[in-house]
């Protein structure tokens, strides 16, 4: 790995987000039923929702992460894993607003891909109006460093 540049040096990068992200009934239900489950009656999101809210209502698109981590969206950034901790649970109606910051950005030597660098950063979602996280992700993806290769 010494003859290989180092990565990026972005932790710390914020990816606070100005949108605000509201779970409609109508969006839930299409949702759910794609599942092959009907909407919960108490009036919950389908869980699924603390990726997609996290994702779209984030202060970077997916082609903004990568930009920030020296990466063309082109080259096929990957989904390593995605990790959740709810602390409760995500309300249909409910609008909610995203905090969260790159973690690390580490190069590694892979067998099947060659050089890559692998990307952590975590999302929190809060209700829009104010108030404690009621969910933290951690993501991690993998950016295969083509002009990398050897």
């Amino acid at each position: 790995m010494d003859e290989f540049p180092p990565a990026p040096a972005v932790a710390g990068t914020s990816l606070d987000g100005t949108k605000v992200f509201t779970i409609t009934a109508e969006e839930n239900a299409a949702l759910c039923r794609s599942t092959g489950v009907e909407p919960a009656a108490d009036g919950s999101a389908h869980p699924i929702y603390y990726y997609i809210a996290t994702q779209v209502a984030m202060g970077k698109t997916v082609a903004g992460v990568c930009d920030t981590c020296e990466f063309d969206v082109e080259d096929g950034p990957m989904m390593g894993s995605s990790g959740v901790r709810f602390n409760a649970p995500l309300m249909v109606g409910e609008s909610y607003r995203v905090t969260g910051e790159i973690l690390s950005l580490v190069r590694k030597l892979s067998r099947k891909l060659g050089v890559m660098d692998v990307l952590t950063y975590r999302l929190r979602l809060h209700p829009a109006d104010g108030g404690d996280a009621l969910l933290e992700t951690d993501n991690v993806w993998v950016l295969p460093r083509k002009e990398l290769a050897a």
